[in-house]
């Protein structure tokens, strides 16, 4: 997740207020933001989006969310949890709290973690990192 990290890190780090809207033409806007709730862990959690609109609906396609992992040395990592595309009415949780207990299903984190690295490479090819000025920063 180098290039979200990178973007991150460009916008000043991960902060509770963050939000970022990058325009990136001719692709849909890319959308960081801090969720108000901690991810299943209890660590912080970040949702990254394209949305694009359908008949005055906004879709996701996709939205990801993402635990934010400080290591000791200070290094940011993403650990995925969720995943969801509207156009495919696809919605899935690889990591969640349910009736109080951690549940994880390897399988399909191990798939949220690779889409998420091609998404991420495919974010640097389009050259979102490039596209983000300190005008993306909102709020």
């Amino acid at each position: 997740m180098k290039t979200l990290l990178a973007i991150i890190e460009k916008a000043g780090g991960w902060r509770p207020s963050l939000y970022l809207k990058i325009p990136n033409p001719p692709y849909m806007e890319l959308v960081i933001e801090a969720m108000d709730e901690s991810g299943p862990l209890g660590l912080p959690a970040i949702s990254v989006c394209h949305y694009d609109e359908q008949k005055g609906d906004f879709m996701r396609d996709p939205e990801m969310c993402f635990e934010v992992v400080c290591a000791e040395d200070g290094t940011l990592s993403l650990n995925a949890w969720y995943f969801r595309n509207d156009y495919f009415a696809r919605e899935q949780w690889s990591r969640n709290i349910v009736r109080g207990q951690y549940v994880c299903v390897p399988s399909i984190h191990e798939d949220q973690q690779d889409f998420a690295e091609s998404w991420d490479n495919n974010l640097r090819m389009q050259g979102f990192l490039e596209a983000f000025t300190d005008k993306c920063v909102r709020g």
